[in-house]
Parts: C-alpha cells; sequence; structure tokens
C-alpha cells in the first residue's frame, strides 16, 4: 500500500524564493473529493498523473499515484474534472537532505503560498527554514482537494 506523511506549513516571507532549485507548473483537477478519500488528475510541466487519496490520520494517509498519457490528463482536465482547477508554481528547496515544495498558487486560489515536506514518519526530525510560517497539517481547508471546492480567494478569514 502507498502511504503520504506529509506536513503543511504557511510561509511567512519570501526569502525561500532565493534557496529554490527549479520550478514546475501544475494544473490539477478532482474527480472526487468525498470525505475520505480523493481522485486527483495533474499535469506537471509534461507529464500526466491520476492520483487516488485516503482519509489524512495526523500527518499520514494512503497514497496510490499512477503516470498516465499526458493527452488523457489535459483531456480529464478539460472534460471531467470539478471546477475551479488548482493551478499553481511548485518550487523545490532543499534543505539538509530533504526536499520542500513550496507551492505558489494561481487562479482563484491566488495569494496563497504553502510549504510541504514528506517524511518517512510522523516523527521525523526536520530542519524548520526561517521563512516557514504556522503549520496547517490538520487543517483541511489547506488540502488541495478543499481548495478545488472552496478556493482561497472566497474565504472571509485568511490568515
Amino acid at each position: 500500500m502507498g502511504v503520504e506523511i506529509e506536513r503543511k506549513f504557511l510561509v511567512a516571507t519570501d526569502s525561500w524564493r532565493e534557496q529554490a532549485r527549479c520550478r514546475s507548473r501544475y494544473v490539477q483537477g478532482y474527480l472526487s473529493t468525498l470525505p475520505g478519500r480523493s481522485v486527483r488528475v495533474r499535469v506537471a510541466d509534461d507529464q500526466g498523473w491520476l492520483t487516488v487519496k485516503g482519509a489524512t490520520i495526523g500527518a499520514t494517509r494512503s497514497e496510490f499515484e499512477y503516470a498516465i498519457p499526458v493527452e488523457d490528463a489535459q483531456e480529464m482536465l478539460h472534460k471531467l474534472c470539478q471546477r475551479p482547477l488548482i493551478d499553481k508554481w511548485r518550487h523545490l528547496i532543499d534543505i539538509n537532505g530533504l526536499t520542500w515544495e513550496v507551492d505558489e498558487f494561481l487562479g482563484e486560489n491566488n495569494g496563497l503560498i504553502l510549504a510541504e515536506i514528506e517524511l518517512t514518519s510522523e516523527q521525523q526530525a526536520f530542519t524548520r527554514p526561517d521563512w516557514l510560517g504556522q503549520e496547517v497539517t490538520d487543517d483541511p481547508r489547506y488540502f488541495n482537494a478543499s481548495l478545488s471546492v472552496t478556493p482561497y480567494s472566497v474565504w472571509e478569514k485568511r490568515p
């Protein structure tokens, strides 16, 4: 079984930008966002992906991800996925042997910047960069599946 252990944080400053080694454009949509599971289609640069995720417990959830033809992914995004689509730049930053993914959202989630780190266990220690803000791992509003239903632009209270 595939497992994802991920911690998610708001970003407090722009100083992360000088550490980013690369960025990729991600467009993703959801075929299903039922409680406890989601099915996502993603185009990342020139690759297509289909991902099934289970319920999040703590920072852990089941995850199954499969490469699919980019043309199929683009057609599913266009014809089958809920709106709005998630559109973002993903920046990669390496710190002490771990990779941070900083997502800079566009479109209806413009203004939101989140940092995520994938771990091998929930207890794994990691270095918190100085640009990291409040942890939002346990706040479902920040799940991409939630942002596709209630985008950041319509939130009444924003951090």
